[in-house]
C-alpha cells in the first residue's frame, strides 16, 4: 500500500476549512495525460494556488493506476522545482462507482475519493457512502459523496435530466455517512452540451446561446441547513468560444456547446462552495490548440510541436481560472 504522504500530497480537510472561510474556490481539474499535468502544475505553482488533481475511473485505466502514482509524485516535486515552496496537491477519485475503486485508489496513494451513489435509492447512497468513509478515514483520506444528479455526459458518467438536490435531505446524508464534502445539483451538468437550445435563451447581439442560470436559491438553503460544511460544484466548465470557434474553424464539428457563465462561477466560489470541477474547458482548450496547429502546419508529425502549443494553452485557461474565477492564487503558504 501507498500512503499520499510519502509522496508529498495532502488531503482537502484543512483545504476545504480555509477556502470556506476566506470566500474562494479550489480548482479540481481532470487530467488523462502528461501534458495536461504539466499545464495544471505550472499554472499552480505560478499562481501559488492549492489544486486538486482529478481521476476518473475511465481516465485511471486509460493512463494506468501504477503511472498515476508515480506522476502524482512527480507533479509535486515538479510544483517545487517552479519555486512553490509548499504544494497543496491533492490526488482525488474523481465519481468513484464502487467500494473496491475508492479501495483501490486509497491503496495507491491517493489523498482523497468521491464514491457517487447518487443514482442510488436515498438508502443505499448513504451505506455505500458509509462504506467508503469508513474505509477512507483509516488512512486520513477525505471522501466527498453526492447528493442529486447532474444532467449530461463525461466519461461513464450519464444521465438525462438533472434533479436538484434536496436540503431536507443534507443534514440527515451528512450526519449519516461521515463525510468531508458534498456535491450537489443546483444546474450545473457534465460536458460541453450542458444545456438544450430550448432550456437557453439567444442573445440578441451575438446570437449565442444563453443558459439559464443556477439555483442559488438551493444553494442556499443547503448553506442554511450545513453551515460552513465544504460544497462542490461538478460539471462547471464554461465552454469558452473562442475555443470552439477554434475548433470549428479546423474541422470540428462542435455545435452549439454551451457551458456555465463564469460570473456564476465567481458567486459560488464566495459561498460554501470551496471545490469547482472543470474538465470540459481543459479537453476543449487542448482541442482547439492542436486542431489549428495541425491545420496551420499540415506537414507537421512531431507530437511536441502540437501537444506543447495545447500545454501552453491549457496552462493559460488554468491561471485564468485560478485568478479570475475562483481566487484561490496565493493561498499555499
Amino acid at each position: 500500500m501507498t500512503n499520499y504522504k510519502e509522496i508529498g500530497l495532502v488531503n482537502t480537510r484543512a483545504m476545504f476549512a480555509k477556502a470556506v472561510d476566506g470566500g474562494y474556490a479550489i480548482p479540481a481539474f481532470n487530467f488523462n495525460n502528461m501534458e495536461q499535468l504539466q499545464a495544471i502544475i505550472m499554472a499552480s505553482a505560478e499562481t501559488n494556488s492549492p489544486v486538486i488533481l482529478q481521476v476518473s475511473k475511465g481516465a485511471r485505466n486509460y493512463a494506468n493506476q501504477t503511472l498515476l502514482r508515480y506522476m502524482a509524485e512527480g507533479a509535486v516535486e515538479y510544483a517545487k522545482e517552479l519555486g512553490q515552496k509548499k504544494p497543496e496537491i491533492v490526488l482525488h477519485l474523481d465519481h468513484g462507482d464502487s467500494f473496491e475503486l475508492c479501495k483501490s485508489c486509497i491503496e495507491m496513494g491517493f489523498s482523497s475519493v468521491m464514491i457517487d451513489g447518487s443514482a442510488l435509492p436515498y438508502d443505499e447512497n448513504v451505506a455505500l457512502t458509509r462504506k467508503v468513509v469508513d474505509y477512507a478515514h483509516q488512512y486520513d483520506v477525505t471522501v466527498e459523496g453526492e447528493l442529486g444528479v447532474l444532467a449530461g455526459v463525461e466519461d461513464e458518467v450519464s444521465a438525462a435530466e438533472s434533479h436538484y438536490t434536496k436540503p431536507e435531505e443534507v443534514i440527515d446524508f451528512v450526519t449519516k455517512t461521515g463525510v468531508d464534502s458534498l456535491a450537489i445539483s443546483i444546474g450545473t451538468s457534465h460536458g460541453a452540451y450542458k444545456f438544450t437550445p430550448e432550456q437557453c435563451t439567444v442573445d440578441p447581439q451575438t446570437g449565442r446561446l444563453v443558459p439559464p442560470p443556477l439555483a442559488f436559491d438551493v444553494l442556499a438553503a443547503i448553506e442554511e441547513k450545513l453551515p460552513g460544511f465544504p460544497i462542490v460544484l461538478h460539471g462547471s466548465s464554461s465552454v469558452p468560444q473562442e475555443d470552439v470557434d477554434i475548433i470549428n474553424a479546423n474541422g470540428g464539428a462542435l455545435k452549439q456547446a454551451v457551458g456555465i457563465p463564469e460570473e456564476q462561477l465567481r458567486k459560488a466560489a464566495k459561498s460554501a462552495v470551496c471545490k469547482i470541477n472543470i474538465d470540459s474547458d481543459s479537453r476543449l482548450a487542448m482541442t482547439a490548440a492542436v486542431r489549428k496547429a495541425l491545420a496551420d502546419k499540415p506537414a507537421e508529425f512531431d507530437p511536441r510541436k502540437y501537444l506543447g502549443p495545447a500545454r501552453d494553452r491549457m496552462k493559460e485557461l488554468y491561471k485564468h481560472k485560478i485568478v479570475e474565477v475562483l481566487g484561490s492564487d496565493g493561498k499555499c503558504e
